[in-house]
């Protein structure tokens, strides 16, 4: 006869393992709807424009290109001494053409995410010349093999919904091969969307055609799966011609853009937040006016990113409560104009994962996404102040995400959930909800369980070796690093472009 007692161990585990298995529908998929935190009024949003408007119109910009110029000057704008002045009308008839939604392609149609409206969004930037160090723990310069390795690493997260460097391999010393090989390693280590910067517009046009290679028989007019992270504008309130040309190289070749302004508090914009916002838009919109110039409705992401100073030091601070206000203060205004907007966050100060680094990092993400920001950069992985990326943030921060997007998801009412038949129910019957039918179903539909925030009793945790999260991200990085070689370059394509390039990743 069979041991009823092992008959019930063999159950309690079995209902223990599926229990533990993660749910099979995720709770809190990227693209949650935001808007919910609105740190300005309606009259304090209206205010901040029309400080930004009448900077354009009076103020101007300066250093502007001669070709650029032109274009201005044939659509409106009007040139005082060495500046060129943008009428109010003149923008606002850019804000009206430009493009309010797009669809960033990636190589893999799945992946692809709308860009625009109330949708959510994280992903990376940066250009962290230091890694820290999976097996040291210190930070070292970052190399061309660690940004393939964070390519890949987060191609197999859930939460990264489009990949840009994170680092600059600091062992490609020549422009060119760096632009190259940067692109060469997103190619070969992801079908996400992805993002690069080029140094110089003479660039585009060769790795364009690397791109054009990966992608076979289609054509990129097709998959636009690559984006341009350019800064045509320089703060305070002048163009820089080098970033313009790109800007120019870009369009031409139907890249998305994001045209970042990232102005810095006390230093090259006001030390005043309401200040601050309305320069850093009055900057932001020139890049739009001189994008729908160009190429009416081009997509383009507003990539309004207000940076803060510490005053006392002059040192870029990445965290705290000033930088986190004003990246959804200007998420806030991007979507009350009815633009892509693109802000930043979680670019913690800290060096290691400890108390500072979660703070810093999830103030900033969760205000970002509660305002509405679209697509939300640097959110993972960035450490030191934009100075460092680490793996193991890597993977701690995209758990992070998934609790920002089920915070976004908020509280679903109605009838079923509401849940009146399931608490009468449990009332009159067994006097709890453990095991009822609408519990199970809420289960799997409302929770999210993580995988390396620790839930255990401090027994249990004692017991299994006292591990942190940290630990367990190590872990869960060098598993993916071992296990992760996606192929997806084909490798005749991939011969044929380290036979025209020269491609440095072995």
């Amino acid at each position: 006869m069979s041991d009823p007692q092992k008959r019930t161990r063999s159950g309690r585990a079995s209902k223990l393992a599926e229990r533990a298995a993660p749910p099979v529908i995720n709770p809190c998929p990227p693209g949650q709807p935001g808007g919910t935190y609105k740190p300005l009024s309606t009259a304090e949003m209206q205010a901040i424009y029309d400080t930004a408007l009448r900077l354009l119109a009076e103020l101007g910009m300066g250093e502007t290109p001669d070709g650029l110029a032109r274009r201005l000057i044939e659509a409106g704008a009007t040139r005082a001494g060495d500046r060129i002045q943008f009428p109010r009308d003149l923008v606002e008839r850019s804000i009206a053409l430009a493009a309010k939604t797009f669809k960033f392609h990636g190589r893999d149609p799945a992946r692809s995410i709308e860009v625009g409206g109330d949708r959510v969004h994280f992903g990376t930037g940066g250009a962290a010349v230091q890694t820290l160090d999976i097996d040291s723990g210190r930070y070292r310069p970052s190399t061309l093999r660690d940004l393939y390795d964070f390519t890949r690493l987060q191609d197999t997260l859930t939460n990264v919904s489009w990949f840009t460097r994170c680092c600059v391999a600091t062992d490609v010393p020549d422009n060119f091969d760096l632009d190259a090989n940067t692109v060469f390693a997103l190619l070969k280590g992801t079908t996400k969307p992805v993002a690069t910067s080029f140094t110089i517009a003479e660039h585009v046009a060769p790795i364009m055609k690397m791109v054009d290679i990966a992608l076979g028989p289609r054509s990129f007019a097709e998959v636009p799966f690559l984006k341009a992270h350019i800064s045509p504008v320089i703060s305070p309130m002048r163009f820089g011609e080098d970033a313009v040309d790109v800007t120019v190289a870009c369009i031409e070749y139907g890249l998305p853009i994001s045209c970042i302004t990232a102005a810095q508090s006390g230093a090259t914009a006001p030390a005043t937040l309401a200040g601050f916002l309305a320069q850093s838009l009055a900057e932001t919109l020139a890049s739009l006016v001189m994008v729908n110039v160009l190429k009416p409705g081009h997509p383009m992401v507003f990539s309004n990113w207000p940076l803060v100073i510490d005053l006392r030091s002059g040192a870029f601070v990445g965290g705290g409560g000033e930088i986190t206000v004003m990246n959804a203060a200007s998420a806030q205004i991007s979507n009350w104009l009815g633009l892509p907007s693109g802000v930043a966050s979680s670019m913690t100060d800290a060096k290691a994962v400890d108390a500072q680094y979660g703070v810093e990092k999830a103030l900033s993400s969760l205000a970002a996404g509660l305002a509405g920001g679209n697509l939300i950069y640097e959110s993972l992985g960035m450490m030191a102040s934009l100075l460092g990326a680490s793996f193991e943030a890597f993977v701690l921060d995209d758990e992070m995400h998934s609790l920002i997007y089920r915070t976004l998801r908020g509280v679903e009412v109605n009838e079923e959930t509401l849940g009146y038949d399931a608490i009468c129910e449990a009332v009159l019957g067994e006097g709890h909800f453990l095991g009822g039918a609408a519990t199970i179903a809420s289960m799997e539909r409302d929770y999210f369980y993580p995988t390396y925030a620790d839930r255990d009793a401090p027994v249990t945790w004692d017991e299994n070796g006292r591990p942190d999260a940290w630990l367990r991200a190590k872990a869960a990085v060098r598993k993916v690093l071992a296990d992760h070689h996606p192929t997806y370059l084909d490798s005749e394509d991939e011969a044929r472009i380290r036979g025209e390039f020269d491609i440095k990743l072995d």
